[in-house]
Formats: C-alpha cells, sequence, structure tokens
C-alpha cells in the first residue's frame, strides 16, 4: 500500500468503495461526487481519483472506438474489451478499499489525469 494513512474509519471505506460501485450505475459521475464530496481524507481522495480515471478513460475509448468502428467495424471489440478489464479493476479495486486498503490499477485502464 503506498502511502501511510493511519487507521481508516468505516465512513472513509464506504465512501472509497462507493466511487468505484457507484459506477455500475452512473459511470463517472459516482467518484467524481465522492472527489468532490468527500476527499478531504486522503484515503478516500487517492480512490476517488484513480476511480475517476478509470471512468473518463471508459468514456474517451467508447467516445473514440464507437466513432473509429463506423468506418472499420471490427473497432467496435476494442470498447467491449475495454469495459470487462475495467469491471475487472473496479472489483479489484473496490474489495481492496472495503479492507481499509489501495491497489493500484494499471495506467493502461486508470489514465493518470487527475493526480493523486
Amino acid at each position: 500500500m503506498p502511502g501511510n494513512y493511519g487507521p481508516v474509519s468505516d465512513d472513509e471505506k464506504t465512501w472509497s468503495l462507493m466511487a468505484y460501485v457507484g459506477q455500475f450505475l452512473v459511470g463517472a459521475i459516482a467518484p467524481a461526487i465522492v472527489y468532490v464530496g468527500k476527499a478531504r481524507s486522503p484515503f478516500v481522495r487517492r480512490h476517488a481519483v484513480q476511480g475517476l480515471n478509470m471512468g473518463i478513460a471508459a468514456i474517451a475509448v467508447w467516445f473514440v472506438a464507437g466513432l473509429l468502428s463506423l468506418a472499420v467495424e471490427v473497432l467496435i471489440w476494442v470498447p467491449l474489451l475495454f469495459t470487462a478489464a475495467v469491471m475487472f479493476f473496479l472489483v479489484f479495486a473496490a474489495r481492496a478499499a472495503n479492507r481499509g486498503e489501495f491497489r493500484r490499477v494499471p495506467p493502461a485502464v486508470a489514465w493518470p489525469l487527475l493526480k493523486k
């Protein structure tokens, strides 16, 4: 776990978890809400930023690959495979957040657009 956060409260674990699990319902809006509303804690901020980076990356891949797939139909598989990878790492990071830990998601999935 990079960084020492000290003891992590249940409230911080819950909000960190929501940065990931909320994406299954409302996409990148969930980590944005967590980042704006509860990012006073370094633990929550780090999870919210990583979740938001994953959400922004997914939106960008869907937009660009969707447009390119109009010209080359086989490219429709790119956003579908990327979404599968994002879902895997959302669960991976959410489990760590629920345990009070931080697990870094590969930069290929969570583009480092926002800094922790």
